[in-house]
């Protein structure tokens, strides 16, 4: 079986390079992560630098596994209930500072996108309290629905090196096939995202 080719990209996309922030959770007995903790987040976690963006190769592109569960709402959702369309997969918890930062843009670009087929899908994690993640959704105005996932079960379906459990937030772009275009580990912008959404939305194949 041929490995997937995952090439960083540090968000350059059309000469835009960015550096991402993250809410990382150091494994019990591990390192520190390279960079300064600015604030201290659940679990212990600390907000340091993040992974840029990494891009797979048309033809080596994993396939997303399969998630399904229950919306914020205690409602049946899954990925599958997205195939044919771009899906942008994002991770995110109530209690991160980076997942507020992003979440304005994330809405934003949610909408814009839309009439190109591409539909955004949450995943809630270390969320007990679901009224947390409503009051975040609401506060934010996000129009898609996030599978509730409070304790990364979903997320540990992901290889590490396409999605890190530990970094939150974290995004993963998903083309029509249901194969992982694109990994982003650490908050995004409207403007650094949407190029990397707009590539994988004009492929025909």
């Amino acid at each position: 079986m041929r490995r997937p080719v995952l090439r960083p990209a540090a968000l350059a996309v059309g000469g835009l390079v960015v550096a991402a922030a993250g809410c990382l959770f150091a494994a019990t007995g591990s390192g520190a992560h390279s960079g300064a903790a600015d604030a201290g987040g659940a679990d212990g976690g600390a907000v340091n630098a993040a992974a840029a963006a990494t891009v797979v190769d048309f033809d080596a592109r994993p396939a997303a596994p399969a998630l399904a569960g229950e919306d914020l709402d205690g409602r049946p959702v899954s990925l599958d209930g997205f195939r044919g369309q771009v899906v942008v997969l994002n991770v995110w918890g109530s209690w991160c500072g980076p997942c507020r930062a992003e979440a304005d843009d994330l809405a934003r670009l949610g909408e814009r996108t839309r009439a190109q087929g591409v539909r955004f899908l949450g995943i809630n994690t270390r969320d007990r309290d679901r009224a947390a993640a409503r009051s975040f959704v609401s506060a934010h105005g996000l129009g898609f629905p996030s599978l509730h996932d409070p304790d990364g079960e979903l997320l540990l379906r992901f290889p590490p090196a396409v999605l890190n459990p530990q970094t939150i937030p974290s995004t993963l772009v998903i083309d029509r096939r249901g194969r992982i275009a694109v990994s982003i580990g650490g908050a995004v912008t409207d403007e650094e995202l949407g190029p990397l959404v707009a590539r994988v939305a004009r492929e025909t194949s």
